[in-house]
């Protein structure tokens, strides 16, 4: 039973975006579109609408058109929100670290924020998916172990288990005298079934969205990409030979054809990221409150240092002029 605790390393990437933390008497940054707004509210009792506030200064939170000046905007946003949100992360992991009898509100806290993230990010996609598919605010470390978009759902088990093995083996002594150290190391069988069941079923959902989306990048090769690319191609010779003007039709029918990719795209987003969102809950429901604190920390943890890991060797191949790091912006 014990043998898959014994896992030393594991790669698991946990791709989040930036929350800017809000409650009923304050906010301590928002984004607004391209601007970076500090925003200061008095403390005061009355009730605050979160969603009706959020949605009205939240990134992509208005309905813009798709041009390509707009759609930069947007990222550029995002980027924004990212930093922002990955700054309230390694508070939160602040607060994990002293949580002490408070740990059923930090864990709360800290799941909120999680929440709060896909629902910023669910906003954007239906603004930019390339975007979010391509995301500009993470390392090229971090992009090596994307799956569409974020972080692949089932190394969440493989993160529990690592830790709880990790802790299982420095608590060993205690546990074999039948002293209960209650961290991860310490699962009950009970939750085991209940991991295992859990684990199960998230690795069957994650092949079913990784099958839809072989299944959409296929129909880049359908029958109307091919006619579109060759009409489009013939038409590109004929302009450099001066023999016809562009057509606003093939524009047109280009166009309104990459939207349904688009939203085919938007749709397997979705769905994986509700995969990511509902298994991290899962794992946190299925632990105790203590249980719970130790698995997001370590969550928080791997997921903060790789980003910063990734960041340093881009910024090396950058100064090294070797070109191959990813380059961030400069105005974010």
């Amino acid at each position: 039973m014990f043998s898959k605790w014994s896992i030393k390393s594991i790669i698991c990437y946990y791709v989040f975006v930036e929350y800017y933390y809000l409650d009923s008497s304050n906010i301590t940054r928002i984004v607004f579109r391209n601007k970076f707004v500090v925003v200061f509210l008095p403390v005061t009792k009355a009730p605050c609408n979160r969603q009706l506030l959020a949605m009205s200064v939240f990134p992509c939170s208005c309905n813009h058109s798709t041009e390509k000046g707009n759609r930069d905007g947007e990222t550029e946003s995002f980027h924004h929100f990212f930093e922002g949100w990955i700054s309230e992360q390694n508070q939160h992991l602040k607060d994990l670290l002293v949580a002490g009898e408070e740990l059923q509100s930090v864990k709360d806290k800290v799941v909120e924020h999680y929440e709060s993230y896909y629902k910023t990010k669910s906003r954007c996609a239906k603004q930019d998916v390339l975007a979010m598919l391509s995301p500009t605010w993470t390392s090229s470390l971090e992009d090596a172990f994307l799956w569409i978009g974020g972080w692949r759902p089932s190394m969440a088990f493989h993160l529990l288990y690592s830790k709880s093995g990790l802790q299982f083996e420095a608590r060993l002594h205690e546990l074999i005298q039948g002293l209960r150290t209650h961290d991860l190391g310490d699962l009950s069988a009970s939750q085991i079934a209940q991991l295992d069941e859990m684990q199960k079923r998230v690795i069957l959902e994650e092949r079913q969205i990784t099958d839809l989306m072989a299944g959409h990048q296929e129909t880049v090769a359908d029958a109307s990409m091919v006619e579109l690319s060759h009409v489009a191609s013939e038409m590109t010779r004929a302009n450099e030979r001066g023999e016809v003007e562009e057509s606003k039709e093939l524009e047109d029918k280009v166009e309104s054809t990459l939207v349904q990719k688009e939203e085919g795209l938007e749709k397997i987003l979705q769905k994986a990221d509700e995969l990511r969102l509902g298994t991290l809950k899962g794992i946190v429901d299925v632990l105790t409150p203590k249980q719970a604190i130790h698995f997001l920390i370590a969550a928080a943890e791997l997921h903060l240092r790789l980003h910063e890991w990734g960041k340093k060797i881009d910024a090396r191949k950058e100064n090294h002029g070797t070109g191959e790091g990813k380059t961030y912006n400069s105005s974010i």
